[in-house]
């Protein structure tokens, strides 16, 4: 008897901005694997007799290896269990998303792919300020600021990310940022492109700090390391 694998994005962090689906399908899981982001509170949607288990990894700190995971989706649902692996934010964006897909394939697993309020989407809902603008910011783009060790990737594209009209957002990438920010101002973005700092984003704990390329990198290089979720914003929209 094999089961099913639905991957639930979670959005944010704020339960209110699951989607009805997601929420049904945590209330049916037989077993919900979630990562930190999207535990707390949300975790009250899945039903009383499911089995949670913790799978979430965070830099700097002792966490699953993704071969475990995906080890684990794939035994539970070879008991025939439903299964809920619940991701914070959309699971399609820099969420190990086509990994544990993988697994699910070669076990010969069905699953589907729920997507969710991305982080991104709700940082600059928080923040007040759309993502495209007419004229200015016809373009946004995504990046990891960080690499499987933290620190920055390399063969990034920088033309692209040093483009004064675009909107770009960086994922992960608190602790890479001034080095990202030195970069983008040597292939000559301007040091008062507009920035957008939102940590904790959707929790009771949000924190949106509002500043400039140059101000923001050498804030974050001076900062003390911080446990919670952060995105940057730059670019025509982060002024609001």
């Amino acid at each position: 008897m094999t089961g099913f694998v639905f991957f639930v994005s979670s959005g944010p962090g704020d339960p209110e901005l699951l989607t009805l689906k997601a929420a049904r399908l945590l209330a049916e899981a037989d077993v919900v694997l979630f990562d930190d982001l999207a535990s707390g509170p949300i975790l009250a949607h899945a039903g009383p007799g499911a089995e949670l288990v913790a799978v979430g990894k965070r830099a700097g700190k002792p966490s699953p290896k993704q071969d475990h995971v995906s080890r684990l989706l794939v035994d539970h649902a070879a008991t025939g269990a439903r299964v809920v692996r619940l991701k914070s934010g959309d699971s399609g964006l820099f969420g190990r998303l086509e990994e544990e897909i993988l697994a699910l394939r070669a076990a010969g697993i069905g699953y589907e792919i729920v997507p969710g309020v991305p982080s991104a989407c709700a940082a600059a809902a928080a923040a007040g300020i759309p993502l495209t603008r007419r004229l200015t910011a016809r373009r946004v783009q995504f990046v990891t600021g960080a690499d499987v060790t933290g620190t920055l990737p390399e063969g990034l594209n920088w033309a692209a990310l040093a483009d004064p009209q675009a909107t770009t957002v960086v994922f992960m990438g608190r602790r890479s940022f001034p080095a990202l920010a030195a970069r983008l101002l040597a292939e000559g973005l301007a040091p008062d492109t507009p920035a957008l700092l939102a940590e904790s984003v959707g929790h009771p704990e949000q924190r949106l700090t509002r500043s400039t390329l140059q101000a923001l990198a050498t804030t974050l290089a001076d900062a003390p390391a911080s446990a919670g979720p952060a995105l940057i914003l730059y670019g025509p929209l982060a002024e609001g």
